[in-house]
């Protein structure tokens, strides 16, 4: 009896691979964007641009710069602004932020690809959870692009506390005492935000960053 061979069966065809898309950065606000916001916010409280600069401690020449896009400030001239101005600081990041008389909901969700962001000069900042109403913290997402205590002025300091956590890269974080501290990815630090102080990256990467200020720097009154 001839036994015929049978052709073996067709390999099972393979199934097409998802790729996932890399999701579009989102735009920085741009200094002209930034300054017509600190204006409205400033006309709506009836305040002078001098008056702004005696409230706030922020020179009134940088004040004017501000408003017109000619400069890029520092999370801590934000913060004094927003102090003076009796607002929280995302709302020079996001009108629509912390509206007066929102109920305070049970939560809110954001994502980091959707977050109202700005870029300093030493800094790039998103803000994360914007919109509570009644935040008592400022959480945001940062990338440090400074890499030499040269690039700064002088030390950052506001009031409050800080806690930063490093995402990714390495950073170098120097206070005025003379103290500095290295931290790595996955490691964290929490000070004094009073005590002055700047970021700065160590290494290939740019680092990044979660950093959480409380009190009087986070904006409240």
């Amino acid at each position: 009896m001839v036994r015929t061979l049978r052709p073996p069966p067709p390999p099972p065809a393979k199934k097409p691979r998802l790729t996932r898309s890399a999701a579009a950065p989102v735009e920085s606000i741009g200094r002209d964007v930034m300054g017509e916001r600190l204006r409205s916010i400033r006309k709506a409280g009836k305040l002078t641009l001098k008056e702004l600069s005696v409230r706030s401690g922020v020179a009134l020449s940088t004040l004017s710069k501000m408003e017109l896009g000619q400069i890029s400030i520092s999370y801590e001239k934000f913060a004094a602004v927003a102090r003076a101005l009796n607002v929280d600081i995302s709302r020079l990041f996001d009108p629509a932020a912390r509206r007066a008389g929102k109920a305070a909901p049970t939560f809110v969700h954001s994502a980091l690809g959707s977050a109202p962001s700005y870029t300093s000069d030493q800094y790039e900042y998103r803000m994360l959870c914007a919109d509570h109403p009644a935040k008592i913290m400022e959480p945001m997402h940062g990338r440090i692009l400074a890499r030499h205590e040269s690039e700064f002025a002088d030390f950052i300091r506001h009031p409050g506390h800080e806690f930063c956590m490093v995402l990714s890269g390495t950073v170098r974080i120097r206070f005025e005492t003379g103290e500095s501290v290295l931290v790595r990815r996955n490691e964290s630090v929490y000070f004094d935000s009073g005590v002055g102080h700047i970021y700065l990256s160590v290494g290939k990467a740019q680092a990044q960053v979660v950093v959480v200020m409380s009190g009087s720097a986070a904006g409240s009154p």
